[in-house]
C-alpha cells in the first residue's frame, strides 16, 4: 500500500502552503469533519451532571478549531489562488462544511448544556470572561435556530447551505467577470497616465502576445485610467464595464449576472429572519451588534448625511465648474468624476498624488509602519522565511522581549485570480491548548497593490498606505490579545460594528509628517518625503470629504434599507432601493446602466450584510480614540505614545471579544463616545 503524508492535516505549525494542493482538500476535510462529528456527538450525549468548562466546552472547540483552520487555508487559496482546481475543491466541500456548522448551531443538547453552565454553581465560577462566551452563545443558539421545530430547522439548515453557496457563486461571478474584461489600447489612447501604470500595461499585453496595452478591471490598472487618461473616450469605455461588471447591465457577459443570486440571497435571509421570529433580516444582523434597531442606524447615517450634505454640494459643483471652466468639459459625467477631481487637486493643492507616490517604496513603508507599532506597543515584526502561497507573499514575526508572540503574512499584490480589494483573516487564534501550552496567533493581510514592473520596487499612494495601515489595525487586534478562550480571542466576538475601530484608528497615523517622513525615500533620489508637500496633502486632506461621507452614508442606507425592507415578491428592491437612496442622499447623477450593487461583495458575499454602516459607526469610536493622543501631544507627549500605546492596547486590543466593546471603549475613553473628532477629522465639524 502506498502511503502518502497530507500537509493540509498537519497544522500543528504554519500551514505548509507550499506543499498544499486542491488534491489534498477532500482527505482533510474529510478527516477534520469525523473528528469534529464525534466530538459534538459525545458533547450531545454527556448529561448534566457530567457538563463542566472543561469536559464539554474545552474538547469540543478543540475538535471544531481543527475544522476551522483547515478549511481556512481552503476559503484563503480560494481567495488568493483562484484555479478552476481549487474552486471545484472549495465548492465541493462548501455545503457539508456549512451543514456541519448550522447544524452544531441548532443542537437543543448543546444548548441545555450551556444553559446548565449558566446556572449555578456553575455560572459563579467562571471567569467574567467565560460568563460572557456563555451569554454570548446563549444568543447564538437562538439565532441559530435551536429553539426551532424539526420541520423549522431542516428549512433553517437548506436556507443556510443554499446562502453560503450562492454568496459564494456571487463572488465567483464578479472575479470572472473582472477577469474577462480587457482592452487592448495604443499609446496614444493613454496620454495622461503615469509612466509606472503604463509600462504594467504593456506588460500585461506581451504576456498575452498581444501588441499594445492591456487595459483590465483590476484595480491598479483600472484606477490610473480614471484618475489620468486625458482620451474620455477610453475613460467611458473602461467606467462602464466596470460598473456593469457581473450584472444585467453587460450583455457581453451573461452568464456572470448576478441578479438572481442577489434576489435568491436576499429571499433566503429573509426567510431565515422569518422562521427565528425577526420582522426582517437588519433585525437579526443587529441582534449581535453594538446598534440596536434599524431606527437608530438609520438615524446615524442621516445625521452624517446632513452635516455632510452642504459641503457635499459645494465640492461638486465646484468639480462641475472646473470640468466645464478649465477642461472643457461642458457635461461632467460619471466617468469624468475621477479625472476632474485629480485635474482640480493639482491645480488647487499644486501635487499629484502620483508625485507622493515616488516616496512611498513598499519596504520602507513597511519600516515605517513597524516602527509606528513598536513604538505604540513595545513589539517588533521581523521577517523570517514560512512557505507561502505565492513568491510575493512575504510573513513576519511578531515579538515582543525577545519571544514570538504571533505572526503575520502579507500578500501585497494585485494578480490574476485573486480576488480585488484588501482584508485581513486569521489563520489561527490565540489560546490555551489541552496540553497546557500556549498558541500564538497568526493573521493574513491581503492588499492589491499595483505589482512590481521591470524589476523596479512598487511604490505607494497614500491612499494605499491608508489601506496597509488599516489592515495592520484589524491584524493587530488579532495578534495583541491576551485571552486565552478561543471563542472570544482577538477578533472572535467582538460585535461587528465595532471591529473596524482598531482598524481605522491605525488609519490616523498616516497623516503625521514624522511618521511619514521616516517611511518615505524617493524612488530615484531616496529623498524624503519634503514638508512642503506634505503640508500641501494635509491642506488637500479633506479635500470633496463631504462627497465621500456622502458616498459611504448612500452605501450603508442601501445595504440597511434593502435588509429591512427586501421581500421575495419585490425582487427589484436590489435596484429600486438604491435608486431610492440615491434620489433622497447623493448629489451626483449616476448612469441608468450602473450596478455597482452587483458586485457588492461586502454585504452579498463577506459577512456585512445589514452591517456596512459598521464602518461608519466605529469610525466615530476610532477618531474618538484618536483624540486620546492629540490631546496628549497639546501637552507635548509626542504621537507615538507609548503610555497611552499601552493603555489602549490593555483596554482595547488585549481583551477581543471577552467583554462588550462599549465597555473596552469606556475603559480606554472613560466615557461615551462622540461623533466630534470624526466630524472634526473630516472638515465637517460646525
Amino acid at each position: 500500500m502506498t502511503t502518502h503524508h497530507n500537509p493540509l492535516l498537519d497544522l500543528t505549525d504554519l500551514p505548509r502552503y507550499a506543499d498544499i494542493t486542491p488534491d489534498h482538500v477532500a482527505e482533510a476535510v474529510n478527516s477534520a469533519l469525523t473528528q469534529a462529528r464525534a466530538a459534538f456527538k459525545h458533547a450531545e450525549s454527556m448529561s448534566a451532571a457530567d457538563v463542566h468548562w472543561d469536559s464539554f466546552i474545552t474538547p469540543l472547540e478543540a475538535a471544531t478549531e481543527q475544522l476551522s483552520r483547515i478549511w481556512g487555508v481552503v476559503s484563503h487559496c480560494h481567495h488568493v489562488v483562484d484555479t478552476a482546481e481549487w474552486r471545484e475543491a472549495y465548492n465541493a466541500h462548501l455545503e457539508e462544511v456549512t451543514v456541519f456548522w448550522t447544524t452544531l448551531g441548532q443542537s437543543e443538547m448543546l444548548l441545555s448544556h450551556y444553559q446548565t453552565l449558566a446556572k449555578e454553581p456553575h455560572f459563579s465560577q467562571l471567569s467574567t470572561t467565560r460568563q460572557h462566551i456563555i451569554h454570548q452563545a446563549l444568543r447564538d443558539f437562538k439565532l441559530s435556530g435551536a429553539l426551532l421545530n424539526d420541520a423549522d430547522k431542516a428549512e433553517f439548515l437548506s436556507l443556510s447551505t443554499e446562502a453560503s453557496a450562492l454568496q459564494a457563486k456571487f463572488s465567483e461571478n464578479v472575479l470572472d467577470a473582472t477577469n474577462a474584461f480587457a482592452y487592448f489600447a495604443t499609446l496614444d489612447e493613454l496620454t495622461g497616465i503615469p509612466d509606472e501604470a503604463i509600462a504594467a500595461m504593456r506588460a500585461a499585453a506581451q504576456a498575452d502576445d498581444k501588441d499594445g496595452y492591456k487595459i483590465t478591471l483590476h484595480f491598479p490598472s483600472y484606477f490610473p485610467v480614471m484618475q489620468y487618461a486625458e482620451n474620455r473616450a477610453l475613460r467611458e469605455r473602461v467606467y462602464q464595464a466596470y460598473v456593469t461588471r457581473a450584472s444585467d447591465a453587460n450583455p457581453v457577459q451573461p452568464e456572470f449576472d448576478n441578479t438572481r443570486h442577489m434576489q435568491s440571497i436576499l429571499k433566503a435571509h429573509q426567510r431565515l429572519a422569518a422562521l427565528l421570529g425577526y420582522d426582517n433580516y437588519a433585525q437579526v444582523s443587529l441582534a449581535t451588534k453594538m446598534a440596536e434597531s434599524v431606527p437608530q442606524v438609520t438615524d446615524f447615517l442621516k445625521h452624517l448625511s446632513a452635516k455632510a450634505r452642504t459641503s457635499a454640494l459645494t465640492d461638486y459643483s465646484e468639480l462641475q465648474n472646473f470640468a466645464r471652466e478649465q477642461l472643457g468639459i461642458e457635461d461632467m459625467q460619471a466617468w469624468d468624476a475621477t479625472y476632474t477631481s485629480e485635474k482640480l487637486r493639482q491645480a488647487r493643492y499644486d501635487f499629484s498624488e502620483q508625485e507622493v507616490k515616488d516616496h512611498f517604496p513598499l519596504s520602507k513603508s513597511l519600516d515605517g509602519l513597524f516602527h509606528v507599532i513598536h513604538e505604540l506597543f513595545g513589539v517588533q515584526l521581523v521577517r523570517v522565511a514560512a512557505q507561502v502561497w505565492h513568491p510575493d507573499v512575504q510573513f513576519f514575526q511578531l515579538i515582543k522581549d525577545g519571544a514570538v508572540i504571533g505572526g503575520v503574512y502579507l500578500d501585497p499584490y494585485a494578480r490574476t485570480g485573486k480576488n480585488q480589494g484588501a482584508w485581513m483573516d486569521e489563520v489561527r487564534s490565540r489560546c490555551l491548548k489541552t496540553d497546557g501550552t500556549q498558541q500564538t496567533p497568526v493573521a493574513l493581510m491581503v492588499c492589491n497593490f499595483t505589482p512590481p514592473a521591470d524589476g523596479a520596487e512598487t511604490t505607494l499612494t497614500h491612499d494605499d498606505l491608508i489601506t496597509l495601515f488599516h489592515e495592520s489595525g484589524h491584524a493587530l487586534h488579532h495578534l495583541l490579545t491576551q485571552v486565552n478562550d478561543l471563542s472570544v480571542s482577538g477578533i472572535r466576538g467582538v460585535e461587528w460594528d465595532a471591529v473596524e475601530l482598531p482598524s481605522q484608528f491605525m488609519e490616523n497615523f498616516c497623516w503625521d509628517y514624522d511618521i511619514l517622513a521616516r517611511m518615505s525615500a524617493h524612488i530615484d533620489t531616496g529623498a524624503v518625503l519634503p514638508r512642503a508637500l506634505f503640508d500641501k496633502m494635509l491642506a488637500a486632506k479633506n479635500f470633496q470629504s463631504g462627497l465621500q461621507m456622502l458616498r459611504q452614508v448612500e452605501f450603508s442606507l442601501y445595504d440597511i434599507i434593502l435588509h429591512a425592507e427586501y421581500r421575495a415578491d419585490t425582487p427589484d428592491a436590489i435596484n429600486t432601493v438604491l435608486a431610492d437612496v440615491r434620489a433622497e442622499f447623493a448629489v451626483a447623477a449616476t448612469p441608468a446602466y450602473n450596478r455597482f450593487q452587483h458586485s457588492f461583495g461586502h454585504i452579498f458575499a463577506g459577512g456585512y450584510a445589514a452591517g456596512y454602516y459598521s464602518y461608519k459607526w466605529a469610525e466615530v469610536l476610532s477618531a474618538d480614540a484618536f483624540s486620546a493622543f492629540e490631546t496628549a501631544m497639546q501637552n507635548n507627549a509626542p504621537l507615538l505614545n507609548s503610555e497611552l500605546g499601552q493603555k489602549y492596547w490593555q483596554n482595547i486590543l488585549a481583551v477581543g471579544g471577552s467583554r462588550p466593546a462599549m465597555d473596552s471603549f469606556k475603559g480606554f475613553m472613560g466615557r461615551e463616545p462622540s461623533v466630534d473628532a470624526l466630524l472634526r477629522h473630516s472638515g465637517l465639524a460646525a
